[in-house]
């Protein structure tokens, strides 16, 4: 079974081959972002096919807060140039949760640890059941203020 670093690898050389400016340099960059996690530590390893979506989510992050950032400094262009990298790096994420999703698992975290009537001091036993759930599904920040909503009200 090829893992999702392969798959990246030779979709590099297909977007070389093809003359695809943006799927290359993004490709490039996100398996330059791969090689950074194997190395940084103590020991350089291989990663998991689960620590590479991990590495795909923060930089597909990445390009959605830049984008938002140079939209709001006037500079339609580069910001254009993030959301076609981050939607080139989306292809490799699993399919993302709907807001009803999220909300859905979050009440099944809250009923699971119990944390129905102890309000926001909850929020971290309920965080520590959702974030595995969603990891690489869901941005956290979506999920921290579904948290927050349910348990505030």
């Amino acid at each position: 079974m090829a893992t999702l670093k392969d798959r990246l690898r030779s979709d590099l050389t297909a977007a070389i081959k093809e003359r695809d400016a943006v799927r290359s340099s993004t490709l490039r960059m996100v398996l330059t972002a791969i090689t950074n996690a194997e190395v940084s530590g103590k020991v350089a390893r291989e990663l998991e096919d689960d620590e590479v979506v991990g590495v795909l989510t923060s930089e597909a992050k990445k390009r959605r807060e830049a984008a938002t950032a140079f939209e709001d400094g006037g500079r339609a262009e580069s910001a254009a140039k993030e959301r076609a990298e981050a939607e080139v790096i989306a292809v490799y994420l699993p399919e993302q949760l709907t807001p009803e999703e999220i909300a859905e698992v979050v009440t099944a975290a809250i009923v699971q640890t119990g944390a129905a009537g102890e309000g926001m001091r909850a929020m971290g036993k309920v965080m520590g059941v959702v974030q595995p759930q969603v990891k690489g599904r869901a941005d956290g920040g979506a999920v921290a203020a579904e948290v927050r909503r349910q348990l505030g009200a």
